[in-house]
């Protein structure tokens, strides 16, 4: 399990068991935060609390954020999966450094080909400096 907070504490999430991936994403909202996101479905390994003030983008995701300390805590989708089931990625850089750095990152296309790209052997440790 990691668990992470917004900056004031207010916001929290919580992740049940550890992701097998960090996703790294250049779209236009994703390189602006520079977040690294975890990906799972709302209520299941990905629990979140707190207040938040949503950004919704188009008419398929809202991110999330605290109202106090303004740190950007997750993205949620606006809508369910043909599942009943509601996508959801939090902010991995909201967690200490060390309960996440070796997550392996996965690089994602959000600007041009909306493709998966191959890991570079990089992880998230790579990132915070």
């Amino acid at each position: 399990m990691i668990e992470g907070s917004c900056h004031c504490g207010a916001v929290q999430w919580r992740v049940d068991g550890m992701p097998d991936g960090a996703t790294a994403c250049n779209c236009t909202m994703c390189r602006r935060y520079g977040a690294l996101w975890a990906y799972d479905f709302e209520g299941e390994d990905i629990h979140v609390s707190g207040p938040t003030q949503a950004y919704v983008r188009g008419k398929a995701i809202g991110f999330h954020f605290c109202p106090t300390c303004g740190c950007i805590a997750f993205w949620r989708s606006l809508q369910l999966d043909a599942d009943g089931r509601r996508r959801i990625a939090v902010n991995l850089r909201l967690t200490e450094p060390d309960a996440v750095a070796q997550i392996p990152i996965d690089h994602f296309d959000g600007l041009v080909t909306f493709d998966d790209l191959p890991r570079d052997g990089r992880c998230v440790a790579d990132y915070w400096f």
